[in-house]
């Protein structure tokens, strides 16, 4: 029995990690190609362990239906991979490990509600004065005089003739029902 040196068992600890991550390297550069732009999106490469390919996804929809593509993807990389002698025998998809990448994050625009087309700004502050109606009837007439008020003076839908916000005319030039309707 010959002992080897701390230097030799490293060294074939580096080879070793070499060719392990060879083709996980390979793997996360040609991602993209293989399963498209829209899934290397929404999915992440992992690792490799035991040649089955661990890819994480954005959401448990976007796993389930990866697994029913994995026999094509399987079968691309499988192409692209270096060592044709060493292939991938399966691909596993799961949430686990899924992280949104941090570019995507800082892009994400807020709007705010004064944005929105069907924003209405009257500048009518609504406050209860803390009485409390007797009886549904009650209510929705108290609910039906505040929508009317609140909608006086707005201009009409052309289709329905109902008061519309003015950003909703602008966008749709119809109301938001109207527009839906058409849809």
């Amino acid at each position: 029995m010959s002992f080897k040196s701390v230097n030799d068992i490293l060294g074939d600890l580096e080879v070793q990690a070499k060719l392990e991550q060879q083709p996980f390297q390979s793997v996360l550069k040609y991602w993209a190609e293989v399963a498209g732009a829209i899934v290397a999106n929404h999915s992440r490469p992992l690792s490799i362990q035991r040649h089955v390919l661990w890819v994480a996804t954005s959401s448990a929809a976007w796993a389930q239906n990866l697994t029913f593509q994995r026999q094509h993807l399987l079968l691309k990389l499988n192409q692209k991979l270096p060592d044709p002698l060493d292939p991938l025998v399966d691909i596993r998809f799961s949430t686990a490990g899924w992280q949104p990448p941090k570019d995507k994050e800082s892009s994400r625009q807020t709007v705010s509600s004064s944005q929105h087309p069907s924003y209405l700004n009257d500048g009518m502050k609504i406050s209860r004065d803390g009485t409390t109606t007797k009886n549904a009837h009650a209510a929705f007439g108290h609910w039906a005089e505040l929508v009317q008020a609140r909608s006086h003076g707005l201009p009409l839908c052309p289709q329905c003739q109902c008061p519309t916000p003015p950003g909703e005319l602008l966008r749709w030039q119809v109301c938001s029902v109207c527009a839906a309707q058409k849809f």
